[in-house]
C-alpha cells in the first residue's frame, strides 16, 4: 500500500507541476508534509537542498529521495515513476498537437496564459524556503528572526544579481558559510 501511495502522491505532483521542478516544490510539500506526513517542514527544507545539489531535475530527485526514505529502493522507483509518468504522457500528446497546430492562435493563447501560473508556483516555493530560513517555521516575531540567514540571503542575492557570479559557486559559498557559522556556534 505504501508503494501505491508513493506512486499516487508523486503522480499528482507530476500531473499538476506545470513549469518544472521549482514549480513542483509547493505540490511536493503539500503531499509529503501536509497530507501524508512523511516529512517534517525542516526535513522538507533539507530535501529541497539535497534535491537542488544533486544532478538532475529537482522534482525527480525529490521523489527519489522521499521514496527511498519511506520504502527503500522499491519506494524510490515507485515515487520516481509516478513523478515522470504524467509528464511523459502529456509531453508526448502535446508534441503531436504542437507539430500540427504550432502557428494557431489558440495554442499561443494557452501557452501565454500558463506563464503567470508558473511564475506564481515558483515564487511560492521560494517564499516557503525563505520563510523556513528566516523564521525556522515559527511565528514571525522578532525573537524568531534569523539574522544570519537574512544576511546570507541578502549577500547571495546581491552577488548573483550585481556581480553575476555562478549560482553554483554562490550555493557552495553559502553552504560553507553556514557550516562555518554552525561550527563556531558549537565552540565554548
Amino acid at each position: 500500500m505504501t508503494l501505491l501511495s508513493l506512486f499516487w502522491s508523486f503522480a499528482q505532483v507530476g500531473l499538476f507541476s506545470i513549469g518544472g521542478g521549482y514549480a513542483a516544490m509547493p505540490l511536493i510539500q503539500a503531499q509529503v508534509v501536509d497530507i501524508r506526513g512523511w516529512l517534517s517542514v525542516a526535513e522538507f527544507t533539507d530535501l529541497v537542498t539535497i534535491a537542488e545539489m544533486t544532478p538532475g531535475p529537482i522534482a525527480i530527485n525529490a521523489a527519489t529521495f522521499v521514496g527511498l526514505r519511506i520504502a527503500g529502493v522499491a519506494g524510490a522507483v515507485a515515487a520516481t515513476f509516478g513523478c515522470i509518468l504524467p509528464s511523459l504522457l502529456i509531453v508526448s500528446l502535446l508534441a503531436r498537437i504542437y507539430s500540427r497546430h504550432q502557428r494557431g492562435l489558440v495554442l499561443q493563447g494557452v501557452l501565454g496564459a500558463l506563464r503567470p501560473a508558473v511564475v506564481a508556483l515558483i515564487a511560492s516555493a521560494g517564499l516557503t524556503i525563505l520563510w523556513q530560513v528566516l523564521f525556522q517555521g515559527l511565528p514571525p516575531v522578532r525573537a524568531n528572526f534569523q539574522w544570519l540567514g537574512a544576511a546570507l540571503f541578502a549577500a547571495a542575492f546581491v552577488i548573483l544579481r550585481k556581480l553575476r557570479w555562478s549560482p553554483i559557486l554562490v550555493m557552495l559559498l553559502c553552504g560553507a558559510a553556514g557550516l562555518g557559522i554552525g561550527f563556531l556556534e558549537t565552540l565554548p
